[in-house]
């Protein structure tokens, strides 16, 4: 198969008018020629931090401080989802999954409450079982917490915070199995950070109060930073350096908590690039291979031999048409409504 049109090629997202080549789930070719299409062909979206589970208490606990809606055990959040059926929990992250697939989201990277059962109930949402629905061909890196065990079903664990516990053990254990570790750093303020990076962690999320030292930290080890702008501006915790954390390290863009904002990276790239003034290019990549890379998956760009998990927009929009920098559209302006269609495999 064959999708064509302007093709915004490679890292650097260059305009190519052409054809991308797919075969077996892998772009085999990418070629230059005249077309007629107005559609821009563009890597599909790795969100790079998600709580899907969170999908069965949407705008739920407005008012709440951080601590009061999400830190365990007792958050809001933790208490709803001890309270809901297995069930319910499958159904609501179904319906996420099936908004993040529509938006152009071809990858998550979740973070997945509960232990063992928590990761069954988003496999069940990813298969279909038990909803209208069916299976989704958006796929998650699932990060266990909460059991030590969940190792054993999950891709890498995926820690709350280094105030919350000692998660020393976990993490020889997850560096034994040869998984992912990542924890949350510097969210609500600077006094977990270096504690969080005292465990080299494969990535830290949010550092929303990152400072000096843990900016030097990140440069001299190059660990991976997934930022949630929108998020952290909702629980009222601030906004992370982002222009700062970019020229020292990978930075990936997540959407954090469905609880808290809508799982759409396209939202989330404006609110990120007009925040911190980025160029269009790299906010994109942010929204793409950057996430790719920190989960260690071959796609996120347009190149022969990557995935072709592709995201196709109708340039001929009435949002789009026009535009005289097409990068920097898609990153400021583009939506849903300009969704053609989303090729993943």
């Amino acid at each position: 198969m064959h999708v064509e049109g302007t093709v915004l090629v490679g890292r650097g997202f260059e305009p190519v008018e052409g054809r991308v080549v797919v075969a077996d789930g892998e772009i085999v070719a990418i070629e230059e020629c005249e077309t007629d299409s107005d559609d821009v062909v563009l890597p599909a979206f790795v969100n790079a931090h998600t709580h899907i589970g969170d999908s069965i208490a949407k705008e739920a606990g407005e008012g709440l401080s951080l601590d009061e809606l999400v830190a365990p055990p007792d958050g809001l959040k933790h208490r709803l989802l001890r309270a809901a059926s297995h069930e319910e929990k499958v159904a609501a992250m179904a319906r996420t999954l099936r908004y993040m697939e529509s938006t152009g989201t071809g990858t998550f990277l979740e973070f997945r409450e509960g232990g063992v059962d928590g990761v069954a109930a988003l496999r069940d949402a990813l298969a279909g079982e038990g909803v209208p629905f069916g299976e989704r061909d958006v796929e998650a890196v699932v990060f266990g917490r909460d059991d030590p065990d969940v190792l054993s079903v999950a891709d890498g664990y995926g820690a709350s915070g280094a105030r919350d516990a000692d998660f020393d053990a976990v993490r020889s254990e997850t560096r034994r199995a040869g998984k992912l570790f990542g924890i949350h750093a510097g969210e609500r303020d600077a006094d977990d950070v270096n504690p969080a990076m005292d465990l080299e962690p494969d990535f830290l999320v949010h550092m929303v109060h990152a400072e000096a030292i843990h900016l030097d930290r990140l440069a001299d080890r190059g660990t991976p930073v997934v930022v949630c702008p929108r998020s952290n501006l909702v629980t009222n915790v601030g906004v992370p350096p982002i222009r700062e954390l970019v020229e020292r390290t990978t930075v990936a863009l997540g959407t954090d908590n469905v609880m808290l904002d809508s799982p759409s990276m396209f939202r989330e790239m404006e609110f990120a690039a007009k925040l911190a003034d980025l160029p269009a290019r790299e906010v994109l990549r942010m929204a793409t291979v950057n996430g790719a890379a920190i989960a260690g998956l071959n796609r996120g760009v347009i190149e022969e031999g990557a995935d072709a998990r592709l995201l196709v927009l109708d340039g001929d929009s009435d949002n789009l048409a026009g535009a005289r920098d097409l990068v920097r559209a898609i990153v400021r302006r583009a939506g849903a409504a300009d969704v053609e269609r989303v090729v993943l495999g």
